[in-house]
């Protein structure tokens, strides 16, 4: 599935160049045990000091519902994930979080979805800081999907917010609109990798 990887990296590519980041991407590939390589571009900062963080290779295969008997090869959903976060703070282990993210639908069958919550129970980089960040919650993202030869479905970007596990906690009570609107009202900056632990008010 190497040609889904490469529209993948066009796709990245066309949109940054197009956002004005004309660099090469950072790169880093993380290898889980018995899973093709999961690789994550790091793109900028950007002008307004923002960097990218995209996974390429969950894309490789359709993502499939664990419940179901004989998963499709062809058809089913395909995503990668984008986290977007202020440069400035050291995030060492970032990228590997980010690919363990893109890995959950091939090792749990976890299929990424708008507004599904991904807690993968430890910090997503270290140091840490006022927030220990320790989930992902996943929404739409400003790349636009690639389309791939039917039947395959076209591959879209998620974007995937860190959040902490109070926020986790008011996801599940809640829901992720909800939080999204605590997050507005209360002004909260989810690219600020320092930003102190929310909690609701």
């Amino acid at each position: 599935m190497s040609a889904v990887v490469d529209r993948v990296r066009e796709q990245l590519r066309a949109h940054f160049a197009a956002a004005g980041n004309l660099a090469e991407p950072a790169s880093a590939s993380v290898t889980f045990l018995g899973l093709e390589p999961i690789q994550v571009l790091r793109f900028g900062p950007d002008s307004a000091g923002v960097l990218s963080y995209v996974s390429v290779g969950c894309a490789r295969h359709p993502m499939a519902d664990p419940t179901d008997i004989a998963a499709d090869p062809h058809r089913g959903p395909r995503a990668e994930v984008v986290v977007t976060l202020r440069a400035g703070l050291p995030t060492a282990g970032l990228a590997r979080s980010v690919a363990l993210l893109a890995a959950t639908p091939a090792v749990e069958g976890v299929v990424l979805t708008p507004d599904a919550l991904i807690d993968l129970g430890a910090p997503l980089w270290e140091p840490t800081t006022a927030g220990v960040f320790s989930a992902f919650l996943l929404g739409d993202s400003s790349i636009g999907a690639v389309e791939l030869d039917p039947p395959a479905e076209p591959v879209v970007f998620l974007s995937a917010v860190p959040i902490t596990a109070t926020e986790a906690a008011w996801v599940r009570l809640k829901g992720a609109p909800a939080l999204r609107e605590a997050w507005e009202q209360d002004g909260v900056d989810v690219t600020d990798p320092a930003r102190r632990a929310w909690s609701p008010s």
